[in-house]
């Protein structure tokens, strides 16, 4: 081989080592630099999101836990089977049950337990409108920090911002219902009962409706914020191609 010869084919060589290290130097510098970790590219993800398609899927989130909780508490003992929302008698009656108990008339308080958890099962499907006008009023600019929140941050920010008017239109429901299932016959019965225990408890102070009302929206919350953690979690929860959008990228 004569020298040029030999030097062409070193200049070739040389080249195409070049050529090898620039393209691994770009390959380097792309998943360096490029969004190849699942942080990066699960951030650019939500990125892509639109504030749109966060606040609609979040709405729809909600609405979702609504229906389930709707469906779940507005059945016969909804309330009254299931010991997570069961509205309890209230603290000051709960100081006597034992009393009760010893002369024969706890019958008369689980009668006027069963009667507040009754009238909450009746009231709750009645809200379900009520809920849903609620969560559409969740804002664009809130929706991107309730995505990437805990597992209950989208139920805890629609309890804060909608639960006082949501008791305001809720409480003509639980009046209705309370009204309808004998309650206050079934309170107004129990202190009759209590004799001599009646001097331990305040009986004038409570009001039933207000008492009924909060339970009732505590045991939606509850069954609410479950739904929107399951969601967050299981991907067999979403059953929307939005809720997969969504949640599936804050996955990432």
């Amino acid at each position: 081989m004569n020298i040029k010869a030999v030097l062409l084919t070193g200049a070739l060589i040389t080249a195409g080592i070049s050529s090898a290290q620039a393209g691994w130097l770009d390959n380097l510098k792309e998943g360096l630099l490029g969004g190849g970790s699942e942080e990066s590219a699960g951030s650019a993800t939500v990125s892509a999101l639109t504030e749109t398609e966060m606040a609609a899927g979040l709405r729809q989130a909600l609405e979702k836990g609504v229906q389930i909780a709707v469906d779940q508490l507005g059945a016969s003992d909804g309330f009254f089977g299931n010991p997570q929302v069961r509205i309890p008698l209230p603290d000051h009656l709960k100081s006597v049950s034992s009393g009760l108990r010893a002369i024969g008339q706890q019958g008369v308080a689980d009668e006027f337990e069963l009667s507040m958890n009754r009238a909450a099962e009746a009231a709750v499907p009645e809200a379900k409108a009520i809920f849903i006008d609620a969560i559409q009023k969740i804002t664009l600019e809130d929706a991107k920090a309730l995505l990437n929140g805990p597992d209950d941050a989208a139920t805890q920010y629609f309890r804060k911002v909608g639960e006082k008017r949501l008791y305001d239109r809720m409480l003509p429901l639980v009046e209705e219902s309370t009204s309808r299932v004998g309650v206050t016959d079934s309170y107004n019965a129990l202190i009759k009962s209590l004799s001599f225990l009646g001097n331990m408890v305040d009986t004038q102070s409570l009001d039933l409706n207000n008492y009924v009302t909060n339970g009732a929206l505590d045991g939606l919350f509850l069954m609410i914020a479950q739904e929107e953690k399951r969601i967050r979690e299981n991907p067999v929860e979403r059953t929307t191609d939005l809720l997969k959008k969504v949640f599936g990228a804050a996955d990432r």
